[in-house]
């Protein structure tokens, strides 16, 4: 499965969340609200999520593999970081 294209909304108010992404792959899907949130140790990516009734997050969409997971963490925060530089 191959990342096609990265589209970024940076986030224009003060907070932890920097943009929202959507992500699309083979040309074919794309996923919708991915987060770049920056945390105590740097930025991460934070999948798509719904709250639940008891208050918990799940994610709506997700890697299923840490391999995969990293590899749409490392491109979508190199897009990123070239639109911010």
């Amino acid at each position: 499965m191959e990342i096609t294209d990265v589209r970024i909304r940076r986030v224009a108010e003060e907070g932890k969340m920097k943009a929202v992404v959507s992500v699309t792959f083979d040309d074919e899907f794309v996923v919708h609200d991915i987060r770049i949130i920056e945390g105590q140790n740097g930025l991460f990516v934070a999948m798509p999520s719904r709250r639940t009734p008891d208050g918990q997050f799940k994610d709506i969409a997700h890697p299923i593999n840490s391999q995969t997971r990293a590899r749409i963490q490392e491109t979508i925060l190199q897009h990123y970081n070239h639109e911010t530089a």
